[in-house]
């Protein structure tokens, strides 16, 4: 079921990047073929609202991916293609410690160090997928979650770089979800100050 709904996120994917493919030759189009690209942008509109409604479906076949969800999406900043993305390709939340499900979105600030030349920490490897979609939804979140603002104003007043910052909010957004997850608890604004 876990390998049904990760390849529905995937064709979800790959029909909003023809989407955007589609628009990007639109605006240099012929006239004649204006009409074919927007014809096709119609249809894969629908297939987008198609794919939506069958993930939405393959969710509702579990009670426990129903309860995930719903705990996902009362937290702000996270909605209904985030929450299904985590669902999908991150099942190992709410079961590692912070560090572990950090490390494996690749969120974690890793070092280049070698001998006595100290580099800067970087983020990579880990889920791709996974860490896209918490980049919107931490940079949504520094918008429109009380905490998570809170949190992304600080770093900035302590001179940390606007991406620097976002990458923090990510990790601390991926933290308090895995704790929400791990403890079946719906977002609060004291929860997650204590899961930080």
């Amino acid at each position: 079921m876990t390998l049904e709904l990760r390849a529905l996120i995937a064709r979800r994917r790959q029909i909003t990047e023809m989407i955007v493919a589609e628009r990007n030759r639109l605006s240099g189009a012929s006239k004649v073929v204006r009409k074919r690209i927007e014809a096709h942008l119609r249809w894969l509109q629908a297939d987008l609202k198609r794919a939506d409604k069958d993930l939405d479906q393959s969710i509702g076949q579990s009670p426990l991916w129903q309860e995930s969800r719903d705990l996902l999406k009362s937290v702000p900043g996270i909605g209904p293609v985030i929450s299904r993305t985590l669902l999908a390709e991150l099942p190992e939340l709410g079961l590692l410690n912070p560090k572990q499900i950090a490390a494996l979105v690749g969120i974690a600030p890793l070092n280049r160090d070698s001998g006595t030349l100290k580099g800067r920490r970087t983020i990579w490897g880990g889920r791709a997928t996974v860490r896209a979609v918490l980049y919107m939804a931490a940079l949504v979140a520094s918008r429109r979650n009380v905490v998570i603002r809170a949190f992304y104003k600080r770093l900035r007043v302590a001179g940390k770089a606007p991406k620097v910052a976002l990458v923090a909010c990510m990790r601390k957004l991926l933290t308090i979800l895995n704790s929400m997850i791990k403890h079946k608890t719906r977002w609060s604004e004291t929860f997650s100050v204590q899961s930080s």
